[in-house]
């Protein structure tokens, strides 16, 4: 039976060493809700205070309606898969996946039904007998997972599980992982730094910083619309440059350090007034031409880098300022370095910010947005 969890005004703190100040936040039944963040944001911390694995200094936490704050680790039926797989070393992998079921002394023959219905499911089956030293990295997690699965937990909880994996069984294991939790539905909670991966999996997504959940959001409306200047840089790519918000006979304009000016329409009422800010364009939300007398940021290509798909170009600007643009590569030329060029903004999807950073100043923001 999958559950929902309500965490109201965590406090995590070591001695006077405050890691989670006030954190409230609702996982939803049967959510794939992943925690991203910078390393000692409090991510994990997190993570194994639900766990019952860290103390809770203050505040509640709930699965469904059940107050969990003193249970036993052992009796709050959850999942939890490591970043070292934590698998044993002197079992096989018939022995690894059936412990968990051994330990609730459930008949044989249950037990070795539903361990051999979960290395199915993880293609581990054909592993049986070996001993982990014998398998690759992507088969100990398989193995971790499955364990983690056939007690058929309410909680299924990640810590950093493909770190230790290499680039492309990285890339294969989130989507086993994905897969799997789509099809046994089970609310899980997923800890990683790696944004890309993030994105990837998660149904939605808490970005976290200093102990404080700056976002929570679907990986689209986290992308788009970021709450603030730290999710949007530390989501993708971001250009971040300075520039004025003007506002003119009921418009409003962008000015950049150059003089440039774009209209741009979604700026919330509360902000319409002349102001300091700061932009955030991603790579792919310039538009470039060559053509000198369209009206444009002027800038000079430093470098291009050519990836197949698309081309990098890195740009430094009149103002001084330095950016990178992906466009799609061209059959018949890549425009080379030391070339003058002009950029465009496009309004509808570079997103605008407070001049502090704290704040994203353009309507569809969406805090705590529901997976549609």
């Amino acid at each position: 039976m999958s559950v929902t969890i309500s965490i109201k005004h965590a406090l995590k703190k070591y001695g006077e060493n405050v890691i989670i100040p006030d954190l409230n936040l609702d996982i939803k039944e049967g959510e794939f809700f992943t925690l991203l963040g910078p390393s000692g944001c409090g991510k994990t911390t997190l993570l194994r205070m639900i766990a019952g694995f860290n103390s809770i200094e203050g505040g509640d936490f709930y699965f469904s309606d059940r107050r969990i704050n003193d249970l036993d680790p052992a009796k709050r039926n959850i999942g939890m898969v490591f970043q070292n797989y934590a698998i044993f070393p002197h079992m096989t992998v018939r022995k690894n996946v059936e412990f968990g079921l051994k330990n609730k002394k459930l008949p044989k023959a249950e037990i070795a039904s539903k361990t051999d219905e979960f290395m199915k499911l993880m293609q581990i089956d054909q592993y049986a007998d070996r001993l982990p030293e014998r398998l690759s990295g992507g088969q100990q997690q398989r193995v971790a997972l499955a364990r983690a699965l056939c007690i058929q937990p309410d909680v299924l909880l990640f810590d950093e599980p493909l770190s230790n994996l290499d680039a492309k069984l990285r890339v294969e294991m989130r989507t086993v992982i994905k897969n799997i939790q789509h099809s046994v539905n089970i609310t899980t909670v997923y800890v990683t730094h790696d944004q890309e991966e993030a994105m990837a999996v998660s149904d939605r997504i808490a970005v976290m910083k200093d102990g404080v959940i700056q976002h929570v959001g679907t990986p689209k409306n986290i992308y788009q619309r970021p709450a603030n200047l730290f999710v949007s840089t530390f989501i993708g790519r971001s250009n971040v440059m300075n520039a004025k918000l003007v506002v003119e006979g009921g418009r409003t304009y962008l000015l950049t350090q150059k003089g440039h000016r774009a209209e741009i329409q979604n700026v919330m009422d509360q902000y319409r007034q002349n102001q300091d800010v700061i932009m955030s364009v991603r790579p792919e939300e310039f538009l470039l031409t060559q053509d000198a007398t369209v009206d444009g940021i002027d800038g000079v290509v430093d470098d291009c880098v050519f990836l197949g798909l698309n081309t990098h170009y890195f740009v430094h600007l009149d103002s001084g300022e330095e950016v990178e643009i992906i466009q799609e590569s061209s059959i018949d030329s890549i425009i080379r370095p030391g070339t003058h060029i002009k950029l465009q903004l496009n309004t509808e999807k570079v997103n605008v910010f407070t001049a502090d950073g704290s704040a994203n100043i353009l309507t569809g923001v969406c805090n705590d947005c529901a997976a549609s």
